[in-house]
């Protein structure tokens, strides 16, 4: 397998090994001088008041305005699910919380208003390309939220997925701040393109060109792989409440001989108008996965480990290396990949070490991530 050796932030002697198998993928060593893995150390994303981010879920990551926004996904703790959160990236502090998300009368006369005013299993973010006040998220898991009503349930049940549909949700931010969902339309999926019926492995990442094609990022399907697929947004896609068919762009993804290797975030980068490609986070392994937007090229994979600051004078040290991190939001900021975990509450707790930093793994407190984009990653 070919190994190109790129100059990425590294943290001599920590590194870890790597026993998957491969068919089709290049593996990129984001390393300065050896095959080991890069480390990135990750900064503890603190609320306005300088406590950390309790639970919130991390489940999309996205650029507005030279600041990150991030949206938590149906699990988070109570105070921070249905708004979108605003992080200086150079602190990973917030800005203070924001009010919970309104709903257009619209959105209210919906199929969806009991799922989305309760709570909403929101993954990805992604800001609209030519108003920068308009937002894209969508929904996965809608199993805890009870059945459509029987003519919505008639009206949407041939969703190609679950039984609930998936739903791509327009968010819209008034000038003073506050955000509205103000249209939700469900998506349908081929039955050819096999995606099954996993309410919990659904959408979970989303990028967006300057075209406004939308690229969604699937968890597994039938088969258990990860998938890509597009909807291209344009004025009168938020004119009708049927569904919007999406399609399968002829990308090549990495793949595997056994295993789970998921799509859990995916964001789009093309400098200087250069070809883009697509950047996936594939949390089970601890990659990034570099995908040629015009499906000629083979993908490319980048292994990290991660570690997380120790706040404060500790004896233990300045760091320590996590466990398990779970990427679960990426974004760009010029040449800079930001990338956010979503704290996986089964795995979360392994990560305690030093005594310093166990009251923020108790509270499921989220950490923040950078690396540069070298340009051995473009395809």
């Amino acid at each position: 397998m070919k190994h190109i050796t790129i100059a990425v932030v590294l943290v001599i002697g920590l590194t870890s090994g790597c026993g998957r198998s491969v068919e089709s993928s290049e593996s990129v060593t984001a390393s300065s001088s050896t095959n080991s893995p890069a480390t990135l150390v990750g900064k503890w994303i603190t609320e306005a008041d300088g406590s950390v981010m309790i639970d919130p879920q991390t489940s999309g990551l996205a650029v507005w305005r030279e600041q990150l926004l991030s949206i938590s996904d149906g699990s988070a703790h109570e105070t921070q699910r249905r708004r979108i959160h605003v992080v200086n990236p150079t602190t990973a502090q917030l800005q203070p919380k924001p009010a919970v998300m309104a709903m257009s009368s619209r959105v209210r006369r919906s199929c969806f208003v009991n799922y989305l005013s309760g709570q909403p299993d929101l993954e990805a973010l992604v800001v609209d390309p030519e108003n920068d006040n308009v937002f894209y998220t969508v929904t996965e898991d809608a199993t805890r939220s009870g059945a459509l009503s029987p003519r919505c349930q008639k009206k949407y049940e041939n969703s190609g997925s679950t039984d609930y549909p998936t739903v791509l949700v327009r968010v819209e931010q008034s000038e003073s701040g506050r955000a509205t969902m103000t249209h939700a339309r469900a998506l349908k999926f081929d039955t050819e393109f096999g995606v099954g019926n996993f309410p919990n492995d659904g959408i979970e990442g989303m990028a967006i060109t300057p075209e406004k094609l939308l690229y969604l990022g699937l968890e597994k399907d039938k088969q258990g792989k990860a998938r890509i697929f597009s909807v291209q947004l344009n004025d009168e896609f938020w004119a009708t409440s049927e569904f919007a068919e999406v399609s399968e762009p002829n990308l090549q993804l990495p793949t595997f001989l056994e295993g789970n290797h998921p799509i859990n975030a995916l964001t789009r980068y093309a400098p200087n108008g250069q070809p883009g490609v697509l950047i996936a986070a594939a949390r089970n392994d601890n990659e990034i996965w570099i995908i040629d937007e015009q499906g000629n090229k083979p993908a490319k994979r980048v292994e990290f480990n991660f570690a997380v600051e120790i706040m404060g004078n500790s004896e233990c040290g300045d760091t320590e290396i996590m466990d398990n991190a779970s990427i679960e939001g990426i974004a760009v900021i010029d040449h800079t990949l930001w990338l956010v975990n979503d704290p996986w509450k089964r795995n979360y707790l392994k990560n305690i070490q030093c005594p310093d930093n166990a009251e923020h793994y108790n509270a499921m407190a989220p950490v923040l991530f950078s690396t540069p984009i070298p340009k051995e990653w473009l395809l």
